[in-house]
């Protein structure tokens, strides 16, 4: 498909355009297709050169053909991570055109080791059958080399290892590996060398040590910078004038490590001996595999933005660019294999349907990991490998996982699975629940103290609201009028741009039976947005609020993390995502933003009516200083309760500051509005809208995806509030708010667009969906490309309008 579309045959517009993709004839996809390239550079085979043919991603089974030679079957070059080598030195024309034909056969998600989508979307016509990564000629003298692996310590002490292959098949090979360490400037630090004797055909691993001088640790972004060092090893053999070979890569100083409370089996990672609370969210390539480094950017950004420090990557490993960017962020990567089909064939399996393995499964598992192990090892981003999902790998398995993980010097954790199923014998618990949800549950939830299913406490996998609905201008890219009216007319409608219509996410009846009940039946589709986003809002802020306010590492036990489920989405879709397929932030990325988006927070427990006081920072400074400000006001702007309690952060911690006892006697909906200062610095301000009751949870009737609720909170107030009067101006980098009126300004909207009407993307706001106290003059930074931008604004209680860019 990703050809196809390159190609002009088809357009990204019309396939995601309500149902178009189903119309997509899936037979031409059911036969094997047909890869061709001419190379047509020089080869020159004399002077000892060797060529090297590398496959690094194929989905998921191919026959490769040099000039008309067959140099690899379908059983060889096996599994969509089969990255392999072939020696094609006999195989290439001299100073020719040579021709490359690569036959991908169709790929069976139940069958094959490919990379599958579950229910997260429809599948692919084309079952993302095809060359997704590039496949390389690579040519060397008589010894090539590995990318090289670095393992590091934070004293400064270096192990390089690289694999040498001597690729002739008659002759010994007697030279040596030198390898050039280079600091963050590019000043050389250090050469040590190596040497090496190998018979024909020979592989060997060799390492060289060293001591970085003053060495400089890596740290994720919310921790500190990320220098990055560099190593270029060269092979030379003896008597010969000219390198044979030359590798390099970036590291950087870090360590990873973790640890298992062995009471309730949960995960804690170390970051240079830090406990590390990963808080983040599930990523997905795109529908058809295609890889956007743009757009990945851009998406790394938005994450960091939020405050999230980790994406999991469930079977979704992408390209080697991933990684980098990942490093020169400093956002960390949780890599692993997906669940639920091929991959998880096993007999235990009773909810999976891939097929199971069978003796040559095992050897494609094998090289799989091997290549992608290679992939990453050096990426001091990676923060672990989980060898299962769902489930857990068979014995054999594991062992084949492991052994390959530790031949390529890997120094992260490897965790057999990324819920409490089961655990082979070799690694034991891999310390995390999968117990949901995934789909729409109340802010109290999470704040559960009995810490049942996925409320805070362990370590969370994938879980989430099952929010991300996408605002106005994206759903006209891609649903039909007929589709958006469904959204409000017709809420219990399987919607094709949901999950897969044998899943339970086809619907969005669980989150619409809580938006008609908490916030009132919509009147139109604005409205329906409006409160859609309210929704999502305090449905992502409660969520990732309540797993901070549960890390603290003296008690029995802490929230060690949370991965949204999900990041992104890999085409357009309605739910499970922190910003759209456009990437159009709207109120589950602000929710987010507004919980883990800075290093000193303020927060909420709906359940304690209790104030924490959160530093994800490893040293606080002087916050003895510090002050929480709490203040409740009406609908109408009445005062009903304030408060003001001196704090001290604890570093990398939440402390509980106040409780808010008079909650209890409100009769309406009411706002609460926390503010941390030091001195008269407001450091963080966090808003809520809160009713009277909360809502009441059925627990015994949980699924693994939702926890029903008997009674709702009422939230129908805020559609009778009074309009405030606000005055918006923009000046092309702020938007400035003022609330002239007595009442508040609830979850004013702004958003960029163009002289169109379109939206101007991407955009980076400080923050958005802002409440404004009476009188209160608010500024709002924007950023984002190009010029005559306009900013359009509402609420809740705000009258619609569009405001040009002052002069």
């Amino acid at each position: 498909m990703a050809t196809l579309i390159a190609n002009g045959v088809h357009t990204e517009n019309d396939l995601f355009y309500s149902t178009n993709l189903q119309n997509i004839d899936a037979a031409q996809f059911r036969l094997p297709w047909y890869y061709r390239t001419e190379i047509k550079s020089e080869v020159a085979i004399e002077g000892n050169y060797w060529y090297t043919l590398r496959t690094n991603g194929i989905s998921s089974r191919a026959e490769i053909y040099l000039n008309g030679n067959r140099v690899a079957d379908k059983n060889t070059q096996a599994g969509a991570y089969g990255g392999l080598e072939y020696d094609v030195t006999d195989t290439l024309h001299v100073n020719k055109t040579n021709v490359l034909l690569i036959k991908v056969y169709p790929t069976d998600y139940n069958r094959d080791f490919a990379l599958g989508f579950v229910d997260w979307n429809p599948y692919p016509p084309d079952n993302g059958t095809g060359i997704w990564r590039d496949v390389e000629l690579k040519k060397s003298g008589q010894v090539g080399l590995s990318t090289p692996r670095v393992t590091t310590m934070l004293s400064g002490d270096i192990t390089v290892y690289v694999d040498v292959k001597n690729l002739a098949k008659n002759a010994s090979a007697i030279g040596a590996l030198q390898c050039y360490m280079y600091d963050p400037d590019g000043q050389k630090i250090g050469e040590p060398e190596i040497a090496f004797d190998l018979k024909p055909r020979a592989q060997e691993e060799l390492k060289v040590n060293a001591t970085v001088p003053n060495p400089q640790s890596w740290w994720p972004k919310q921790w500190g910078n990320q220098p990055l060092y560099s190593v270029q090893c060269n092979a030379t053999i003896q008597g010969e004038n000219q390198t044979s070979d030359t590798t390099t890569t970036k590291f950087g100083i870090r360590t990873v490590t973790s640890t298992l409370n062995t009471i309730y089996n949960d995960t804690t990672f170390f970051i240079n001996a830090q406990p590390f609370q990963v808080l983040g969210a599930g990523y997905t390539s795109d529908i058809f595999l295609r890889f956007d480094e743009s757009k990945l950017r851009t998406q790394f950004e938005s994450t960091l933005a939020m405050g999230l420090n980790t994406i999991r990557l469930e079977g979704k490993q992408e390209h080697p660019r991933l990684y980098a960017l990942a490093d020169e962020m400093g956002l960390m990567l949780l890599s692993g294999w997906e669940c639920c089909d091929k991959w998880e064939g096993w007999s235990y399996n009773d909810e999976g349907s891939g097929e199971k393995w069978s003796d040559a499964d095992y050897t494609i598992a094998n090289l799989s990991m091997r290549h992608e192990a290679g992939m990453m090892q050096a990426h001091p981003s990676i923060l672990g490998f989980l060898v299962g999902s769902d489930f857990w790998p068979d014995d054999r398995a594991t062992q084949i996982y492991v052994d390959a993980l530790r031949d390529m010097n890997w120094d992260t954790p490897i965790l057999a699975s990324a819920s409490q199923r089961g655990a082979p014998d070799a690694l034991g618990n891999g310390g995390m629940k999968m117990d949901g949800p995934y789909d729409w549950v109340p802010p109290n939830y999470w704040y559960d103290g009995e810490q049942r299913l996925g409320a805070a406490g362990g370590f969370g996998s994938e879980l989430g609201a099952g929010v991300g609905t996408p605002e106005i201008n994206s759903l006209t890219k891609f649903l039909s009028t007929e589709d958006m009216e469904d959204l409000w007319k017709d809420p219990n409608k399987g919607l094709y741009h949901m999950s897969t219509n044998v899943s339970s996410f086809y619907t969005r009846q669980i989150y619409n039976d809580a938006l008609w009940a908490r916030y009132g039946e919509p009147t139109c589709l604005a409205d329906y947005l409006i409160k859609a986003q309210m929704m999502d809002y305090e449905a992502t802020r409660a969520q990732f609020e309540a797993y901070l306010s549960r890390w603290n590492r003296d008690s029995e036990r802490p929230a060690t993390g949370a991965i949204y489920w999900m990041l992104n989405n890999a085409w357009p879709s309605l739910h499970w995502n922190l910003f759209d397929y456009y990437m159009r932030p709207a109120g589950a990325y602000f929710g987010m933003k507004s919980a883990v988006g800075k290093g000193k927070h303020v927060l909420y427990d709906y359940q304690e009516s209790a104030v924490y006081l959160v530093d994800r920072q490893l040293a606080s400074g002087n916050t003895l200083n510090s002050t929480v400000d709490v203040e409740v006001i009406d609908l109408y702007g009445r005062i009903l309760y304030q408060k003001s309690v001196q704090a001290k952060a604890q570093p990398n911690a939440a402390v509980k500051v106040a409780t808010i006892g008079s909650l209890a006697n409100a009769t309406d909906v009411n706002l609460l509005r926390l503010q941390l200062k030091n001195g008269d610095n407001v450091l963080d301000t966090n808003t809520y809208w809160l009713a009277p009751t909360l809502d009441e949870m059925d627990w015994d009737n949980s699924t693994w995806y939702h926890t029903p609720v008997t009674t709702y909170s009422n939230f129908t107030a805020l559609a009778k509030m009074a309009k405030a009067d606000l005055n918006v101006t923009f000046d092309g980098k702020k938007v400035r708010l003022v609330n002239k009126s007595d009442v508040p300004a609830v979850f004013v909207r702004m958003n960029l667009v163009d002289g169109e009407g379109q939206d101007v993307l991407p955009v980076k706001w400080s923050e958005n969906y802002v409440t404004l106290w009476p009188g209160e003059d608010m500024e709002v930074r924007v950023e984002y490309e190009g010029h005559g931008a306009r900013v359009e604004v509402d609420g809740r209680n705000i009258a619609r309008r569009t405001v040009e860019m002052s002069v």
